[in-house]
């Protein structure tokens, strides 16, 4: 990510003059409608996209349209000018999926990272049959029965893929990997067992877990997380330092001015910690954050290192 910071020796004065004309920028904007960019309707960075376009529209004066754009936003925000007037909702497959297919953009150089809106640990759930009540009974049926279990994932390199393959390579068991076309399909087919475990996201999972359709048997947060009470951690129950947070990010285009992008940041991490939307999205399975975007940037790289050691170790390629 390049900065956007320029300091001269013996030019002090004049870079103050750069900034104060930054903060100009930025207070001057905006003064037409902001565009959203986010994936087709009705999913999670839809929900999330429409909440924070109500309360922009609300607290800046001016429309923010949602264009739901399905698995492309990453491609039409990097074609998008540099001014602050696209955004775009996504979570880590727009930063994981370059490791396993080529794309049109760079993650890192084409996307200025504006906020993280909100997270939610992984879950692992299991078909109510399966005959295990923690993560270390899974572990032990697992090794005892090689390649016998299977796992649901709705998608190559997505949520519910790289932490089952983070969880086999830490666990050393081989779980077979049952690829459908989307994460509510799996769902669907471990309901039915077809198969028998998932790691799963909770907006999708908890009524399930709440009618004994799936059992929960951890939270893949290293600390218990609220959205799923009472639920133990894989980390604290059998696979110390475990971790898989499904987090939804906002992004602007790359090299957009920094007074824009600071803009940007608080006037939607206002909007994520109004307290109706504060309960909007744990009603909806998700924790709303309103970082900074140093800690968006931060936690892009980390994972790029992350999920790519994983990817190349178990051998991930796209179609």
């Amino acid at each position: 990510m390049r900065m956007h910071w320029l300091l001269i020796p013996g030019m002090l004065a004049t870079g103050a003059v750069v900034f104060g004309a930054g903060a100009a920028v930025g207070q001057d904007f905006p003064v037409k409608p902001i565009r959203i960019v986010t994936s087709a309707p009705g999913g999670s960075s839809d929900f999330t996209a429409r909440l924070v376009a109500q309360g922009l529209s609300e607290s800046l004066g001016q429309q923010v349209l949602v264009d739901n754009r399905g698995n492309f936003g990453g491609e039409q925000l990097a074609k998008a000018p540099a001014d602050g007037y696209t955004l775009l909702v996504d979570g880590a497959s727009l930063w994981t999926g370059p490791l396993i297919q080529k794309t049109s953009y760079d993650p890192v150089r084409d996307f200025s990272p504006v906020t993280i809106a909100v997270s939610a640990p992984s879950v692992i759930v299991v078909h109510p049959s399966l005959p295990v009540k923690s993560i270390k009974e899974l572990i032990a049926l697992a090794r005892a029965r090689p390649g016998a279990l299977n796992y649901g994932s709705g998608g190559i390199g997505g949520a519910s893929h790289l932490p089952a393959e983070l969880f086999k390579s830490m666990a050393g068991v081989n779980i077979v990997n049952v690829n459908y076309k989307g994460t509510g399909q799996a769902v669907v087919a471990l309901i039915a067992g077809e198969i028998q475990v998932m790691f799963a996201n909770t907006a999708i999972s908890t009524p399930h877990i709440r009618a004994g359709r799936l059992k929960a048997l951890a939270a893949a947060s290293l600390q218990p997380s609220p959205l799923l009470p009472g639920l133990p951690t894989v980390s604290a129950t059998g696979l110390p330092g475990f971790e898989s947070i499904i987090l939804q990010g906002l992004f602007t285009v790359g090299n957009t001015p920094t007074a824009r992008v600071s803009r940007l940041n608080q006037e939607i991490v206002r909007v994520l910690n109004r307290p109706d939307i504060k309960d909007r999205h744990f009603a909806a399975g998700v924790e709303t954050v309103g970082s900074t975007p140093e800690a968006l940037a931060a936690t892009m790289r980390s994972d790029i290192i992350k999920w790519g050691k994983v990817i190349k170790d178990a051998g991930i390629k796209g179609d």
